[in-house]
């Protein structure tokens, strides 16, 4: 085997477990952020609820 048809199966599986691993921590970072974003949503508007509120109390 030439040094070279190591050298470039050595590349593609460097590529191939680099691209699995950027698929692997894409997903798992958008299955993690929806539910802080949606408590974050979530508190802010029951904040403007309890002005509003509190605003036509006065």
């Amino acid at each position: 085997m030439n040094i070279g048809d190591l050298l470039f199966q050595l590349v593609f599986l460097v590529l191939l477990i680099g691209l699995s691993a950027a698929v692997f921590f894409v997903v798992t970072s958008f299955l993690k952020k929806k539910p802080d974003n949606q408590k974050s949503i979530e508190q802010k508007l029951d904040r403007i609820i309890e002005l509003l509120e509190k605003d036509n109390k006065n």
